[in-house]
């Protein structure tokens, strides 16, 4: 993790002379109210939705803030910026909406946040070639609002789609929850244009092209190499039916396995998510309205009464001993397997049985259409939720990571293992593909004083991403590395860092763009 010194919320550091004086000639290029030396301002960008900052947060304190913010309107103003930058060799910080939870908008040298939300234009969509160009300023949920009007969809659906912006999701590589249909956004990118550290506008040619691929180089390179300016995306015909399913598993290897089977045999369901038993008994099963309502076999105090009880319960005292929690969650075995399929109404029904055949032939139980319509209706909950967990005292946290199918289970149990004293571990898979999948851990826990949580959350991601990539793992699938994973981003390169340094020399000669991101 990049060492990250907070400062006091209540007494910024002053801007420094020089900001002072490239905060004057940018007022001139952008206008008066574009740029602002305020606290207020650089206090809103000092920080992402990274949970350490939470902590610092609670503790009075913030990460350092920038000198100044900028509000650029146009690629040629992003390009001014970056040339006034240049001249005053101070960094700049790109910022989307401030969603990413890796820390990677922390203006660690301080400089200029660049906030893209003013490139804000939509264009229409080309029926025949499939295609929109849109500005990376652009709120998702905005963007696909106006597809749909036009009778499109972009197919991408991060947790975040409110509150991230299109060139949030270039930044990082983003992934929606319809991933497996749809891909990431770097498989939804045409072409794209971008302001490089040397003030550069370049545009890459449109996919398929001959050569390398300079697109797919910057994809994904969090600020530190260009300013995505505008990109064009692949779009589809809104789906014209979907078709859920649920599936119950009696362990997470054979819900595994269930996975592996149906991307082997081709299908690519809109959505598969397999949760493993406690994130089942969590989020995972459909509240009934009535205890009569319920199936008898699943009339068991434990999971009826006793588990929501002990929710409404949990405080920081009882997260400060996560072991016990853990072995708890050990008395759940069933996992429930959300299915979607969306398309042509007749391939969709047809493409739904023979994955719940496949699934059955794992050792899957067949729950009907109903846990995956339930799970559609409510998508987004999640992201709102962990803010209850931090207003009681505690801390939550995510791991996104990927593996082969061979690796997938060895990583799981690796993280489980090495968490299980310091924070209270679920896990769902997702994002799958015919190699692997995603795994996606949840983490909260507690340690008493601010000192120790603080304390605890270091150990805790130290720990678990050296038990994840120890296990087979790679150190990020969407989430991006920001200041979070950088020294193990670092390590996982390898030799390949010194490709990474020379791309950084050429486009970035002065080092001004998000420097400490990606170890550079």
């Amino acid at each position: 993790m990049t060492s990250v010194t907070p400062v006091s919320a209540l007494k910024l550091p002053a801007p420094g002379a020089v900001a002072q004086v490239a905060a004057t000639e940018l007022a001139r290029v952008l206008g008066p109210a574009q740029v602002s030396l305020r606290d207020e301002d650089r206090l809103s960008y000092a920080r992402d939705m990274w949970p350490k900052a939470l902590l610092w947060i609670r503790q009075g304190k913030i990460p350092p803030p920038p000198d100044l913010v900028a509000w650029p309107a146009s690629e040629a103003e992003v390009a001014a910026v970056i040339a006034v930058a240049r001249a005053h060799k101070l960094a700049v910080v790109p910022f989307g909406a401030g969603s990413g939870v890796c820390g990677g908008t922390i203006a660690l040298r301080g400089g200029i946040a660049l906030d893209l939300k003013r490139l804000e234009t939509i264009g229409r969509v080309d029926p025949d070639n499939l295609w929109v160009e849109v500005d990376a300023g652009v709120i998702g949920e905005v963007l696909e609002r106006n597809l749909n009007e036009q009778g499109y969809t972009l197919g991408h659906f991060p947790s975040s789609i409110y509150m991230s912006t299109v060139g949030g999701w270039l930044a990082a590589r983003s992934a929606g929850q319809l991933s497996n249909k749809y891909g990431k956004i770097e498989d939804m990118v045409l072409s794209l244009r971008a302001v490089t550290g040397a003030g550069e506008v370049v545009e890459t040619p449109q996919r398929p092209f001959s050569g390398p691929d300079l697109g797919q180089v910057l994809l994904g390179s969090e600020g530190t190499l260009c300013v995505f300016t505008r990109v064009r995306l692949r779009v589809h015909p809104v789906a014209q039916h979907r078709a859920f399913r649920g599936m119950r598993f009696k362990t997470v290897e054979a819900g595994v396995e269930a996975m592996r089977l149906l991307f082997a045999a081709g299908l690519r369901p809109a959505v598969v998510r397999l949760y493993d038993p406690f994130d089942t008994a969590l989020v995972g099963k459909e509240k009934p309205k009535k205890k009569k309502d319920l199936a008898p076999s699943l009339r068991n105090p434990l999971r009826a009464d006793l588990l929501p009880a002990a929710l409404r319960k949990l405080t920081p005292l009882t997260l400060g001993h996560p072991s016990l929690m853990n072995r708890a969650a050990d008395l759940f075995q069933h996992c429930r397997m959300i299915l979607m399929f969306e398309g042509e109404p007749r391939r969709t029904q047809e493409e739904a049985l023979e994955a719940v055949r496949l699934c059955e032939k794992a050792g899957g139980h067949d729950e009907g259409e109903a846990p995956g319509r339930a799970w559609f209706k409510k998508r987004y909950d999640v992201s709102y939720k962990m803010s209850k967990v931090v207003d009681a005292g505690a801390f939550a946290d995510t791991m996104e990571v990927a593996a082969t199918w061979d690796r997938v289970l060895p990583v799981y149990e690796a993280v489980r293992e090495a968490a299980a004293g310091l924070a209270f571990v679920l896990c769902h898979f997702s994002h799958a593909y015919p190699e692997g999948c995603s795994l996606y851990f949840s983490l909260v826990s507690s340690a008493g004083s601010e000192a120790n949580q603080e304390k605890r959350y270091d150990t805790l991601w130290e720990t678990i991403l050296e038990a994840a990539t120890g296990a087979g793992a790679n150190v990020s699938h969407h989430h991006g590395v920001g200041v979070l994973k950088a020294a193990q981003l670092a390590r996982e390169l390898g030799d390949g860092r010194r490709l990474l340094l020379a791309l950084k020399g050429a486009l970035d000669p002065d080092g001004i763009l998000n420097p400490g991101k990606l170890s550079l």
